[in-house]
């Protein structure tokens, strides 16, 4: 099945530009485009993609701000966010925002596609220059005991799940690895978090990399 793309961006050759780009790939069909949120929001209640590609400076509502209406109201529907802007305060909003990934405008077209594909897998992407941001935050906050407190909260079944879906693995991927039930590995997930009072999968990679777990 094709991933379907909307692709939101007030200006219109980008916008055009994109969906062409898109519509290119075998696997990949756009499905609708909007100038604004306003309009992209209209479409999404005509009809839901698995990803929409979401500019940031968007006239009235901003893309940040519509990428959380989005989630809240669009559950399924992830988010990713394509933008000229590489500022840490934009990057750190997408990710509380719900956003599936943040990806520059000057990325290469390889870097683009994976992230529409990695978003479509429920997984986070990342542009390099981004996870470098991420990385440098959280080594800013990860001195407190408190935070270590709560890491050695975690068992050892849990520590080495969380690596995997740092690393991307997907629930039906780790459980064929360890041998265990899809509905294991979640249920492990879901207490993962709860015990580290994360929410995305993006605060979880964040996580991961400040205690070492991953590889950049």
């Amino acid at each position: 099945m094709a991933i379907r793309v909307l692709v939101v961006d007030d200006h219109t050759l980008v916008r055009e530009g994109l969906v062409g780009l898109l519509g290119s790939q075998p696997d990949i069909t756009v499905i609708g485009q909007a100038g604004s949120a306003i309009e992209a929001l209209d479409e999404l209640t005509r009809v839901q993609p698995d990803v929409v590609l979401m500019d940031v400076g968007l006239p009235g509502l901003g893309g940040l701000d519509a990428t959380q209406e989005i989630r809240q109201r669009f559950p399924a529907v992830q988010v990713l966010i394509v933008t000229i802007h590489d500022r840490e305060d934009y990057l750190f909003r997408a990710l509380r925002a719900g956003a599936a990934g943040y990806v520059l405008k000057g990325a290469e077209v390889g870097d683009l596609l994976a992230a529409v594909r990695a978003a479509y897998r429920g997984e986070v992407y990342l542009f390099p220059s981004v996870t470098k941001k991420l990385v440098a935050d959280y080594l800013r906050r990860s001195g407190s005991g408190d935070e270590q407190a709560t890491y050695d909260g975690l068992s050892e079944r849990e520590r080495e799940i969380l690596s995997l879906i740092a690393e991307g693995m997907t629930s039906n991927e780790i459980a064929t690895l360890l041998v265990l039930s899809p509905h294991t590995v979640q249920s492990h997930r879901d207490h993962i978090m709860a015990k580290l009072g994360l929410h995305t999968k993006a605060a979880l990679i964040r996580y991961a990399i400040t205690h070492g777990l991953i590889d950049l």
